[in-house]
């Protein structure tokens, strides 16, 4: 490869982000810097997501938008990884002519091996293979020693709950967790080089540690929580039918954990719940979020709704804004349902129309807004905590930062508070974020 530089892009959630970080990383370790415009690279990479088809599709047109570049360039390496590449494999090779990489989501680490092949011997690769258990577990990804503020750390990989309507379990594969020592470690290495926030994740860490006899999640919080150097704790994806008591509990005791979930719902209707294979109901699911409030009476929750699920009647969809109306989440990211090949669902009789989905779509959207809306404004005129990452997207000379319900707020002040934690007066509220002004002593 001549030019030594390639450029990335990523789609889907955080783990395909933590992958991403990971893939910078491997390609750094063989000589490739990162470029910010595809033109000035000699290896092109899409990190993809196959959980929603609108993530699908985005990927696919970006992939076409990079043929032009590859007709000019013939030596461009032009590849694809994560959950598109995983659940398609070769055929995506067959079906794009100038695809000349395919890597799965267990085949990051192989990728400078892949990488070289192509470059090398100009033949077309494709490594999608899952790997064993026990190889898994020694290929955890670590990113220690980040010139950052805030970071990732995987503590579990996979699935095994089997919603209906999911590829994760064939794409991401089985729950594998991460020895509790690893995960310690990494946290106290982050801390050391100036991490002073961390996001536990997994696909869900609520159910970490149960087949390898580890402790539980909220033991492993707690000891997180001791950890010197680090000022908040965050973890993402909870699954509420494996929410412990526990770890309910660690919201009203673990001073560092912020008093933010995201407790993904999909549906308010028994009737969904169930035809999804939650393996809760709606009662339990409000039970849940009733203790998460004596626990920590000033938690915040998020959640994920899926609209127009096959067999969803207009009483199921009645049923989900009521939920909405009830547990006042302060966002949800929310989804028109899309048949992923392979999953039970897409076998699933479905007989509303797109126009029928889109309506509710539009409805619920309009009720949540004006749930979140109210939260927001009410926070003006008091003080918030910030931990500062950097310089505003606002510009003019404003830091941003979140607070400890994640979300941004924008204020002005010195370069010397990033890193730190500093008091916010809140004086305006955004559809996105909050607008401040440092309190005294800041």
């Amino acid at each position: 490869m001549n030019n030594k530089a390639f450029y990335l892009e990523t789609f889907g959630c955080q783990m395909n982000v933590v992958d991403s970080e990971r893939i910078v990383d491997l390609l750094d370790g063989i000589g490739l810097h990162q470029v910010e415009e595809p033109d000035q690279a000699s290896l092109i990479l899409l990190n993809t997501c196959a959980v929603r088809d609108k993530a699908v599709r985005k990927a696919y047109g970006h992939l076409g938008r990079f043929k032009p570049l590859k007709d000019r360039n013939p030596a461009l390496i032009l590849g694809m990884g994560g959950c598109i590449a995983q659940q398609e494999g070769k055929q995506l090779l067959e079906e794009f002519s100038y695809l000349d990489l395919v890597f799965g989501t267990h085949n990051v680490h192989r990728l400078p091996e892949l990488v070289q092949q192509v470059a090398d011997n100009r033949v077309r690769c494709d490594e999608t293979e899952f790997l064993d258990r026990e190889t898994r577990l020694q290929l955890f990804p670590s990113r220690t020693g980040k010139d950052a503020f805030t970071s990732f750390v995987t503590v579990m990989q996979g699935c095994d709950n089997f919603c209906s309507y999911c590829v994760v379990p064939y794409v991401r594969g089985r729950e594998i967790s991460r020895s509790s020592g690893e995960i310690l470690d990494e946290v106290r290495e982050l801390a050391e080089h100036g991490v002073r926030e961390v996001t536990l994740i997994g696909q869900n860490v609520n159910s970490y540690g149960t087949k390898e006899k580890e402790i539980s999640f909220s033991a492993l919080l707690e000891q997180v929580n001791a950890i010197d150097g680090i000022d908040r704790i965050r973890f993402t994806t909870s699954h509420p039918k494996d929410l412990s008591d526990d770890l309910i509990d660690c919201f009203g005791r673990l001073d560092k954990l912020c008093k933010h979930l995201h407790l993904p719902v999909q549906s308010g209707s028994d009737n969904i719940l169930k035809a999804m294979n939650r393996g809760y109901s709606r009662e339990r699911y409000l039970s849940i979020v009733s203790r998460l409030h004596q626990a920590c009476p000033d938690i915040r929750l998020s959640s994920d709704i899926i609209v127009g699920f096959p067999g969803e009647t207009e009483d199921d969809f009645t049923e989900t804004l009521s939920l909405l109306e009830m547990v006042r989440y302060t966002e949800i990211y929310s989804f028109i349902y899309s048949p992923r090949s392979g999953t039970t669902a897409a076998d699933m009789k479905d007989e509303f129309t797109a126009e029928v989905k889109q309506e509710r779509f539009n409805r619920m959207l309009d009720l949540q807004h004006e749930i979140s809306r109210h939260t927001w404004e009410a926070d003006v005129g008091g003080v918030q905590e910030v931990l500062v990452e950097g310089e505003s997207k606002m510009g003019e000379g404003q830091l941003f930062g979140r607070s400890t319900w994640n979300r941004i707020v924008n204020f002005s002040g010195s370069p010397e508070l990033v890193g730190r934690l500093v008091s916010v007066k809140i004086t305006k509220s955004f559809r996105n974020s909050l607008l401040g002004e440092l309190s005294e002593g800041h």
